[in-house]
């Protein structure tokens, strides 16, 4: 088997721990609440400052992905929101759970920037959708893990120890990716020769008349840029609710038991991962037939609508099985626009991929940040959640109408 195939467990696992140790303080709201007398006001401003720490290192560290390299890079990513994610678990208030969201969001912001940058290194091109559709199916079901296990887990060692663990589990990680990756297939012992040179021939070349780097001020006037970011603040700004509100929302709006409503509440996920799969590999089979541009074009298309449908359609449900079947629907449509964003950012960006992926993300962070304060503020002054979800499902078809403006195939920093 190549050893790249095998890679992409790695970078699977890194995925799915990030948001594993991401969405368990979801689960935690009614043991920290008990604890704290958090109002929900407060706990949407503990949610939105961890997205605002993530959103504003989104372009330093993918940056540095371009510079250092993803295996320095992400090998310290994850042992610093390890470290964080314990230190989550010693808060004595509100003010230092605030900081340590802060400090949490900002040292997981290069995790995807870095595996942009590993994916452009070590991926032919016909295969980096499948691969990027992979690594984020993995962070969808990180998250439904979290939305099982953790009320388990509370209830065995309480909310303070659940975190401990996770950071322990995390520390361990970052010193395995250290040991098994490098940051180019040349430079790892078990990648054999003809392996070497077949990645080396399909990979994507990058133009002589490219600069190496393409200065930030470059990358931050690009149209093609501005429209990666605003499609990807529409996605995140339907999925972060699945990561942070669904679970108290769902369990407090049909009166559930947390083992019932995180049970309920992964399904979404799992949805989001079906996706990712979906998408990765309609991704790859279309760039063979259809070319680049609507390899691209047509799994984002296809994904927003169906985010549009199945959250409109959530709306008109009355019991919570129903609601959760069109909010997975919702979460799959989503996530179908995941790969294709990625690989969008890896086409223009070339060897500051990294950093272009970062400035997309950087937007996509500030949609989940506005997530993670609108909802409640909606639902408190419209007296319920309707205008919220409408809100949403009318950015997802806004983020169709940007996909027809975007070209994959105009990279950035060409004469």
């Amino acid at each position: 088997m190549p050893f790249r195939f095998l890679l992409v467990a790695l970078t699977f696992c890194l995925s799915l721990l990030l948001y594993i140790d991401r969405a368990c303080i979801s689960t935690s709201k009614e043991a920290m609440v008990e604890e704290f007398g958090f109002t929900d006001v407060q706990w949407g401003w503990a949610m939105a400052i961890f997205t605002l720490g993530y959103a504003l290192a989104q372009t330093p560290t993918g940056t540095l992905a371009d510079r250092t390299g993803p295996r320095a890079l992400l090998g310290c990513i994850v042992g610093l929101w390890s470290l964080m994610t314990a230190v989550t678990g010693a808060v004595g208030g509100y003010v230092q759970l605030l900081i340590a969201r802060f400090i949490f969001g900002a040292t997981e912001a290069g995790a995807f920037p870095g595996l942009a940058r590993a994916t452009f290194n070590w991926y032919p091109v016909k295969e980096r959708g499948l691969v990027t559709g992979i690594n984020f199916s993995a962070s969808r079901l990180g998250g439904a893990a979290a939305m099982f296990l953790m009320p388990m887990l509370i209830a065995a060692v309480g909310w303070r120890g659940a975190f401990y663990i996770l950071g322990g589990v995390g520390i361990v990680f970052a010193a395995i990716w250290v040991l098994v990756f490098r940051n180019d297939p040349t430079e790892h012992p078990r990648v054999s020769e003809a392996e070497k040179e077949y990645i080396l021939a399909n990979r994507q070349q990058v133009s002589s008349e490219s600069v190496s780097q393409i200065p930030f001020a470059t990358i931050i006037r690009s149209t093609s840029v501005w429209l990666a970011m605003i499609q990807y603040f529409c996605s995140n700004f339907t999925f972060f609710f699945a990561l942070t509100w669904l679970f108290p929302y769902v369990k407090e709006t049909y009166d559930l038991n947390p083992s019932t409503a995180g049970l309920l509440c992964a399904l979404p996920l799992i949805g989001g991962a079906a996706g990712n799969w979906f998408s990765g590999f309609l991704v790859d089979f279309l760039f063979v037939r259809s070319g680049l541009v609507w390899s691209r074009r047509i799994p984002a298309i296809i994904g927003f609508t169906l985010a549009a449908i199945g959250l409109y359609c959530s709306l008109q449900m009355t019991d919570a099985t129903s609601t959760i079947l069109f909010f997975t629907l919702a979460l799959f449509g989503a996530d179908m626009t995941l790969s294709p964003s990625w690989s969008y950012c890896v086409d223009i960006g070339g060897k500051s991929a990294g950093a272009v992926s970062g400035t997309m993300n950087m937007a996509g962070n500030l949609g989940s940040f506005a997530t993670a304060l609108a909802f409640p503020t909606i639902k408190s002054y419209f007296g319920g959640p309707s205008a919220f979800f409408v809100f949403a499902a009318v950015l997802n078809v806004v983020a169709i109408a940007i996909w027809f403006r975007m070209r994959p195939d105009q990279a950035i920093g060409e004469k």
